[in-house]
């Protein structure tokens, strides 16, 4: 089968098609054959081997341990392991695997759901990693009630796209922050109000939940638009070769017991529960994919760059 490969860590420049055996499904495990990929900003951070602290987590010190990059798919069930009694060949699927960026990936079945009959096979592999990081840090860090003032930073983005939506689901009074020229776009999702922060800040008002997926604002910024007794829900982070943005989320971590607002970081995973969740709120309409652009398989190395410099509106995906 075709895969995108990297034997050492560098700019996505080290990434490129080889052929390998197509994996074999473990007990519990099942082999799809992948019709789509999502790019996400980790992507970048695991081919590059930055920050360092992504390499004594356990994804390989001086080289990847896993060759094949990606997570979110979208395919046909090809083949399943022992054990696996919900899934058969031929089901269509969404969900995450160990390198998706390949003609066939290999993933527990319990990270995989049915895909939704409405979408299509790119924008079904849009969901998963950011579509479950986005209802993580609303329903579980956030804990959004019917009725709040919620502010979503990065609106535009993978995460922030997806929060916009669900954060209406929930009931929730929404402003979205995001760019000049991605307004119309982030008010087709459903925000209430939309803020461009190249023209005006968002601390005129108050607000219950701050979601920021941008990881740029700092935490004395963030809190000034906070209510007393708000929540801030910090989504990964930029900068730095060895911590990244943990740093922001380590402050917020260290001051939380001493401030009456609740100041979090998500780490966030894919699980079924959860991609049943997001499956029922795109079949019922109130969730839709974003979809930037899509690019070949063989154009991966483009489309990470172009994921990295911030330039997408929504999701990237690669068609195989």
């Amino acid at each position: 089968m075709k895969a995108l490969v990297q034997d050492r860590y560098g700019s996505p420049a080290v990434l490129g098609l080889a052929d390998l055996a197509r994996p074999v499904p473990g007990a519990g495990e099942v082999v799809v054959r992948v019709r789509a990929a999502g790019v996400d900003p980790g992507v970048w951070h695991l081919t590059t081997g930055q920050p360092y602290l992504l390499r004594l987590l356990g994804f390989g010190l001086r080289a990847p341990k896993n060759p094949v990059r990606g997570l979110d798919f979208a395919g046909t069930v090809e083949e399943t392991g022992d054990g696996v009694t919900e899934f058969r060949a031929g089901d269509e699927v969404f969900g995450t695997g160990e390198g998706s960026f390949a003609e066939y990936t290999v993933a527990r079945a319990d990270l995989l759901a049915a895909k939704p009959a409405r979408l299509s096979f790119e924008q079904a592999a849009a969901v998963a990693v950011s579509g479950c990081t986005a209802l993580q840090g609303l329903r579980d860090a956030g804990r959004v009630r019917a009725g709040q003032s919620v502010l979503v930073i990065g609106a535009a983005g993978g995460v922030g796209s997806f929060a916009v939506q669900l954060a209406k689901a929930f009931g929730a009074d929404v402003t979205a922050v995001c760019s000049t020229g991605k307004t119309d776009l982030v008010r087709e999702l459903g925000a209430d109000h939309v803020v461009d922060y190249t023209r005006s800040g968002f601390a005129e008002r108050r607000y219950d939940l701050i979601l920021d997926t941008a990881g740029l604002r700092s935490l004395t910024r963030l809190r000034r638009a906070l209510r007393p007794r708000g929540t801030l829900v910090l989504v990964g982070g930029e900068g730095g070769k060895w911590l990244g943005g943990i740093q922001r989320v380590l402050r917020a971590a260290l001051l939380n017991p001493f401030v009456r607002q609740r100041l979090r970081g998500l780490v966030s995973r894919v699980r079924r529960a959860d991609l049943e969740v997001l499956r029922e709120a795109i079949e019922n309409g109130q969730v839709t994919p974003l979809l930037d652009r899509t690019y070949p398989l063989a154009d991966a190395v483009a489309a990470i760059g172009h994921v990295h410099d911030g330039h997408a509106a929504g999701k990237v995906v690669l068609t195989l």
